[in-house]
Formats: C-alpha cells, structure tokens, sequence
C-alpha cells in the first residue's frame, strides 16, 4: 500500500483487505515475552499519545492557505509563544526508536504502547521529517524489538468520539488503519489490538456507545483503554473497586441490544508527568497479586499520557523511563504492554466473561427508570427529566479533561461540522460512492480534518476560524465534485 496517493495520506480504498488483516486471531506478544506470569506481583505499562493537528496555515489569506501540520506553524514561527519547543517535540516523536534498541542490547526488556494520531503522521511526511518514520519502523517492524512497542489505534485526526456523529467514527478508525497499514506494512497492523480514545472520551450517551463499541468490535479490536472516573459499576453506580484488573464494558441501547469489550482502566492522576516520572512502576511495586474467577493474578497499573508536551516530559522523561526499564526487566515487578499483559491472563483459562463489569458513568441513573428496549423516543424524554432534576446529570461523555466540554460553547464549530456531515452522508456515503476513488478520498480527508478535536480545545479565536473554513472547504468539495 502507498503511504501517500495524489499527494493525501492513504485513508480509504482498501477496507475488504484491511478487515482481512484486523480479524485475524492468535496471540501476537505471549510467546516472545520472558514475563513468568504465575511468580511475578504485578505489572506496569505507559502509553505514550502523540497529536499535532492540520491547520490552514500554510499562507497569509485563511481562505487559500495550504493545510499544514501545527508542527510546521510552529517550527516557521519561532518566536510566538512556546513555539521554541518544535524542535524537541521532533526528537520526541522519534525517540522511543532510539530508546529500545539501546535497552535491548544491554539485555533489558523494555515496553511502551504508542498512539500517534493519523493526521500527525501524515503531517510528518508532508513536512519531509521522514527520519521520524523511519526510526519508527525500526521498532515496529524488527522481530528484535516489536515485541518492546505496541501501537495502539485511534481515530484518525483526533476526533472525540461523543461529539462525533457515529457514522463519521467509523470513518476515521478506518482511517487510521489505512494509513497506519501503509506506513508499517499489514504484520504490523495485524498486532494492533487496543484502542486509544482521544482525550480518553468515552461517550455515555446509551445509543452513541453501543455504536461506539460496535464499531471498535466490527474493526477488530479487542480491548479499550479507559480512564478511570469515566465508568461505574452497574449496580451501585460506584467507580471500579479494582481499577488495577481489566474488566468488561456493556454497552446497551434503547433497543436493548448490547456489545461488550475488554477494557484496561487507566487511574486518575496528573497524566503527562505520571507517565514522564515512570508513577506505574513504583505503584506496582506496593500491589500484590489479586484473584479473578478463582485464580490468582497481578494487577497491572496503567497511565497514559501525551508523548511531548510539558517540561516534565520533554526533559524528565528520557532518564527515568531508561532507569525505571533497566530496574524493571526481569524483576516480579515488569513492565508489560496491556496485549501482553491479556494474552498471559486468558493463557491461565480466564475468559472475557469472567471479569467484572464496567458501563458508562451515570448510566445507572437511566438504567433504574427506564423499561429495556423501549426505544430512543422513551430514552431522549427521559435523560431530559433527569437533566431536570440535576444539572450535574449530562450525556455529553467523559474525557480526562472533565472541565473541558467538546460541546458547550462551540455551537459556531459544531453547527457547520454537523452540516458538512450530512452533505457527506447525502452525497457520498448514500450515493454509493466507491472509496477508492479519488473525490471519495479527497472529501474523507476534508471530513475527518473538520472533526479534530483541538478546534475546541484552545477556545474562541483562530482555532475555531480553522475549524470553519475547513468546513467551509468541504462543502465546496461536496456540492462541486458530487
């Protein structure tokens, strides 16, 4: 596969043979992992999150400038505020190529999971960083170090899945898979088990969901990263009381139709600088061994955070991941990758259905009053009665950034995204429009760019304005092409 077609990243075009390589089964890490799962405490993993959005920039007049990564804004505008860091979020996006190969020829066992977005990719090679790849796909693809470095999915351009229409979800995790299948080659697709959410959203909304996880489930994944004050236990409504245990998330509508997926918990914190000073390892190294279904097992402490931003991680990160994998590898204490971690647990004989359960936060308020299967009419009268009675009570979703909401103030962004949406669903997903044409490709591009999240992360002002005349391109796009 061609990592770049007509000069747009490859996104779409190839979905029969992408499922081919998503469905296949099997473990992928456990019989090259020298973890002794029945001695060992406990384990411990970091993932790493990596995004820089498109923006157009690439000009003086908004309505003509050429999309760029913000990466490339910011390395041609030094002196605008923290734009000095370009430099080093570089090394940064390429640095664990560096890392692991050294680790593993001192004989360490190091581990990261990895979630680069598709849209900073593709922003990569645009700006001709290709070093970044390349070192990258030393890890990825060497049989001596891929066991090291699990890559996780994600939505292409980082949308946030409950502010994203459904069916445009489903876009952009294909996406993703496109693109990352052209740049590391279908083996290394093939070991992508785990899905990333950006800012860690998870929708509560009952219908948004169950389509949310169906989609994850139809693309072949098998397991969920979480964070922890995002989920409840269905009968008491109460956070999970072993956050450190993977667990099973049910999803169900107001059909009262229901899909499930493994999820692995990652705990509250201060992110960036949990994951920068290695806080897994040491709290791993105060736990001991729990039970499920009988059996005994370590718990596994989890943090994800972003791979380049702070001082924190820019500077602290590099010595003390390098220390906390020299003191770790081969201890009862090790750092595994959650796929790992999940291929040795259902080696032991536990099953999905032997761990808890887990739904979304404040679904147990809906779920106590409302009659299964009674339909989205009953359900949308309903969460409105209870919004009523409690202006806590939402179903805007929960994300890491609680007191960010990716609705609330950005009706200017989410009324022309909602309205290109449409036009795309109207004339081209209902036309039957093949996806290997290259209109199809173009308008997808445009589509999943308007949905990127950081539109309405930084506020009123530009980044809204970017978020608009990308819209305002794709509805060009759409009433011109199709």
């Amino acid at each position: 596969m061609e990592e770049m077609i007509d000069g747009l990243p490859n996104i779409c075009g190839e979905e029969d043979r992408i499922r081919q390589i998503v469905i296949k089964g099997g473990d992928v890490y456990r019989q090259q992992s020298p973890v002794q799962f029945g001695s060992i405490r406990a384990a411990w993993s970091i993932a790493l999150h990596m995004q820089q959005p498109l923006i157009p920039a690439g000009g003086h007049d908004l309505a003509t400038a050429d999309l760029i990564s913000n990466l490339q804004h910011m390395m041609e505008n030094q002196g605008v505020g923290d734009n000095h860091n370009a430099s080093v979020f570089h090394w940064c996006y390429k640095r664990i190529g560096e890392f692991v190969p050294q680790l593993v020829q001192e004989g360490k066992h190091p581990r990261v999971m990895m979630d680069y977005s598709g849209c900073l990719f593709y922003g990569l090679a645009k700006m001709g960083l290709h070093d970044v790849i390349d070192t990258l796909k030393g890890v990825t693809c060497n049989p001596d170090f891929r066991n090291c470095v699990e890559w996780l999915g994600t939505s292409w351009s980082h949308a946030v899945a409950p502010s994203t229409p459904v069916q445009d979800f489903r876009l952009h995790v294909k996406a993703w898979q496109h693109n990352f299948a052209a740049i590391f080659g279908d083996d290394a697709l093939a070991r992508v088990r785990g899905f990333s959410p950006a800012e860690m959203a998870l929708p509560n909304h009952p219908d948004v969901c169950y389509e949310y996880i169906k989609t994850l489930k139809d693309c072949g994944y098998q397991w969920l990263l979480v964070q922890e004050h995002t989920v409840e236990c269905p009968e008491n409504g109460w956070g999970p009381q072993t956050p450190h245990l993977p667990h099973r998330l049910v999803a169900r509508n107001s059909k009262g139709e229901e899909v499930s997926i493994i999820v692995v918990i990652k705990t509250q914190g201060s992110d960036t600088k949990l994951v920068a000073q290695m806080q897994p390892c040491y709290e791993a190294r105060s736990l001991n061994r729990l039970e499920i279904a009988g059996k005994s097992v370590p718990p596994l402490v989890t943090q994800i955070g972003d791979g380049e931003n702070g001082g924190v991680m820019m500077n602290e990160f590099p010595g003390m991941f390098q220390q906390a994998m020299r003191d770790s590898s081969g201890s009862d204490v090790p750092a595994m990758n959650a796929t790992e971690y999940l291929e040795h647990l259902f080696a032991m004989g536990i099953t999905e259905n032997d761990l808890p359960v887990l739904q979304p936060s404040m679904q147990k308020r809906i779920w106590d009053r409302f009659e299964n299967g009674s339909g989205p009419e009953k359900l949308a009268a309903l969460i409105e009665e209870l919004k009523k009675e409690d202006g806590r009570f939402h179903m805007d979703g929960g994300s890491w950034t609680n007191n960010i909401s990716w609705v609330d103030g950005y009706e200017n962004v989410l009324g022309p995204m909602d309205k290109v949406s449409v036009l795309f669903s109207q004339k081209v997903l209902d036309q039957g429009i093949s996806t290997s044409e290259p209109r199809y490709r173009k308008a997808l591009y445009y589509l999943l760019v308007s949905q990127t999240s950081c539109y309405r992360y930084w506020g009123q002002g530009v980044w809204t304005d970017y978020a608009r005349e990308i819209c305002r391109r794709l509805e060009d796009i759409l009433n011109h092409d199709f």
